[in-house]
């Protein structure tokens, strides 16, 4: 038995809160290692859509425990409205049901200001970065500046007045810098007591959990949010997140070790998209990416934004398959090529008139490779619905095949709509 983590292959987008949700059948406890409430999931639950941008995926299942890691940036607000949201839904959400770790630490109104302050003034200067303007990127600069305020803070009230002047003596010397009022001591401290008793109930030691849990034998799904390409070391710099998306940010954001981590598997969709700015080389800005925005549904669950689109792109998820040591991909919206006549895979790079077979890590280098495409024949027949291998046509496991080849990785799953059962599975990653 191995615990699993779930990571993108790509610039997110992948379809992970599906897989995540699949897998949490299997699973025991479900745990988010980074990121914040930029990143949404869609799960499709018998016939019923929740859309989470915080919460772990495992929290619409009965008798699954869900936890957020000490990896991931926790706004208050947004935690207590998502919750609501649920239980409008129908699914309440206990501390029984929910662990929140101790050393998390919070985003605020004034992360979610300067964030938008800064995008501003990039968009004057044509520099900017496409954030959600959730406030991620400044809550990870105050946790690694050490003058972040955490979760367990909000149980300290004598002591959180002077964290809090110690975080407004930098913030208050940027808002000034970039021209805008300060921010006053009272303000965030009624931010953050208003909210304190709605939160604290859920905080406990996570690390300590997960250890009874592993040695105990349960099943541990680790849950990613974003993409490969999108992280903060390995990412299309800097047109990237905050935080480490990759497999081994499961250990240090949620506080096991190396070895608890078992199978990785990487989410994959078989075709490419991205949102907000940075090199996308596969890119088809026409009708084909158009029609694939369209047919996929290619819009942002957190900001709604259009998603860019374009073609498989082998090269990069090769890439992410040897930073991550993924083990296998779940390989989704198949069904949204159906019917195409002709399908391009971009194989390699061109780059100042040499061939290469990675993405290079320079801004300048990345945007100017120009993509290699294998153009394969496309299928007539539907792939929507399959649930096994005889069902797809022929042409469109070809197609899934060669991909396997030129990425280095097998496909796991196959899953071929947005409903969780209509998922091929090939091998259980608990089982590998």
């Amino acid at each position: 038995m191995a615990n699993v983590v779930v990571v993108g292959s790509q610039w997110g987008d992948e379809g992970k809160g599906k897989i995540v949700d699949w897998l949490s059948e299997r699973a025991d406890l479900v745990v988010r290692f980074q990121g914040g409430h930029n990143a949404g999931h869609t799960l499709v639950v018998d016939g019923k859509t929740y859309k989470l941008s915080l919460l772990p995926s495992g929290v619409v299942r009965e008798g699954k425990l869900s936890i957020i890691g000490n990896g991931v940036v926790f706004d208050p607000h947004a935690f207590v409205a998502e919750l609501g949201r649920l239980k409008e839904q129908g699914i309440e959400v206990t501390p029984d049901r929910l662990k929140i770790a101790e050393n998390t630490a919070l985003i605020l109104s004034l992360h979610r200001e300067l964030d938008g302050f800064r995008e501003d003034a990039a968009s004057n200067s044509g520099t900017k970065i496409g954030t959600t303007r959730r406030g991620i990127g400044p809550a990870y600069e105050d946790k690694v500046g050490r003058r972040g305020i955490r979760v367990l803070d909000l149980a300290d009230p004598e002591t959180l007045p002077v964290k809090v002047d110690r975080l407004l003596t930098h913030h208050n010397a940027l808002r000034r810098g970039l021209g805008h009022a300060e921010v006053a001591q009272a303000a965030i401290m009624t931010e953050i007591t208003s909210v304190a008793e709605k939160i604290l109930p859920f905080v406990d030691r996570v690390w300590k959990i997960l250890d009874d849990m592993r040695r105990a034998g349960k099943r541990i799904l680790f849950e990613g949010a974003q993409g490969t390409l999108l992280d903060i070391d390995h990412g299309t710099y800097p047109f990237v997140t905050s935080s480490n998306t990759v497999s081994g940010q499961a250990a240090a954001g949620s506080g096991v070790g190396p070895g608890a981590i078992g199978y990785v598997l990487g989410i994959t969709k078989a075709y490419t998209t991205r949102v907000g700015e940075g090199p996308f080389p596969t890119e088809q800005k026409n009708e084909v990416g158009e029609f694939l925005g369209t047919r996929g549904h290619e819009f942002g669950v957190v900001t709604g934004r259009k998603r860019r689109c374009g073609w498989f792109d082998a090269v990069l998820v090769r890439q992410a398959v040897a930073v991550n040591g993924i083990k296998g991909i779940a390989l989704t919206k198949l069904d949204v090529l159906d019917g195409v006549d002709e399908i391009k895979v971009c194989t390699g790079y061109r780059l100042d008139g040499e061939m290469i077979d990675y993405l290079p890590a320079s801004q300048g280098a990345q945007a100017r490779v120009e993509p290699v495409y294998e153009t394969l024949e496309g299928w007539k027949g539907t792939t929507a619905g399959a649930r096994s291998w005889n069902a797809l046509p022929a042409q469109a496991v070809k197609y899934v095949r060669y991909i396997e080849e030129l990425i280095g990785a097998p496909v796991a799953l196959l899953s071929t709509s947005p409903e969780r059962d209509d998922t091929i599975l090939v091998t259980d990653p608990f089982q590998d």
